[in-house]
């Protein structure tokens, strides 16, 4: 499923032009790729907001008033650091006949076994890099974790990955593992 976001073009802007972009609602974002001209854009930043606390992935389409849609991947999002407020995006633009290489969300789901009898579950990354074409691309990759023991760990080559969705990242690197809790020593108080 496509997710529309709203967006309208805009020109070149100063340092305080973006800034006023902002206090009104708006973000600042830019669209790449494909050999084609960068296009400068803005679009609200409630709407993405509420789209980004979603946590999904995949194509999103970008609708102007004055041209027709235009699908882009989320490629990256500039926040401030002590408001979070939006600051910059940029999306990549897309041919949906094309394999495009992006990064995809991990979904943990469960409680591992392993948790439940002491461990610690240790989640080492929450993405992984794919390539498929861009009608393929999940919003998500759950990762089942429940059988998880105390010294089991997952790696890129056990996910379930759906048909024509390939892993650039390395089959073995480490997604998640259940470790053993390390056991503080007590100190003798001084005296």
């Amino acid at each position: 499923m496509r997710v529309n976001l709203r967006v309208e073009t805009r020109a070149a802007m100063n340092k305080t032009g973006l800034k006023q972009l902002r206090l009104s609602g708006r973000i600042p974002a830019i669209v790449f790729g494909t050999g084609e001209d960068n296009m400068m854009i803005q679009l609200s930043a409630k709407e993405f907001g509420k789209w980004a606390r979603n946590g999904k992935g995949g194509i999103l389409e970008l609708r102007f008033d004055d041209r027709e849609p235009l699908p882009v991947l989320l490629e990256s999002v500039q926040r401030d650091p002590i408001t979070r407020e939006y600051i910059h995006i940029d999306f990549l633009r897309i041919n949906i006949n094309e394999v495009v290489r992006t990064r995809v969300n991990l979904d943990y789901i469960g409680t591992a076994k392993g948790a439940k009898l002491g461990g610690v579950v240790q989640i080492q990354s929450t993405f992984i890099e794919i390539e498929s074409f861009p009608d393929r691309i999940p919003a998500t990759i759950p990762v089942e974790i429940s059988e998880l023991e105390i010294g089991n760990s997952l790696h890129v080559g056990d996910l379930k990955l759906p048909e024509g969705v390939v892993p650039i990242s390395s089959a073995n690197e480490l997604l998640v593992s259940v470790v053993t809790p390390k056991v503080q020593s007590e100190q003798p108080e001084a005296m």
